[in-house]
């Protein structure tokens, strides 16, 4: 894999994880407050796991 196909893939599961993490966090919100806020927060960790990612790829491989 070069580059810009991990770069994408990458970018792609970010946009994949926030948006579940929105709509986990909406829908349990009303019966849950408490667990809605941990089901996000895991999902801003995974995100930030992916942004480190991102950095470490963009980083060290080549075009």
């Amino acid at each position: 894999m070069n580059k810009k196909t991990v770069t994408r893939v990458l970018w792609g599961l970010i946009a994949i994880t926030i948006t579940a993490s929105v709509i986990a966090y909406f829908a349990m919100k009303p019966e849950r407050p408490w667990m809605a806020f941990y089901v996000a927060c895991c999902g801003g960790v995974l995100v930030f796991n992916f942004l480190i990612s991102l950095f470490l790829v963009n980083k060290n491989l080549k075009k």
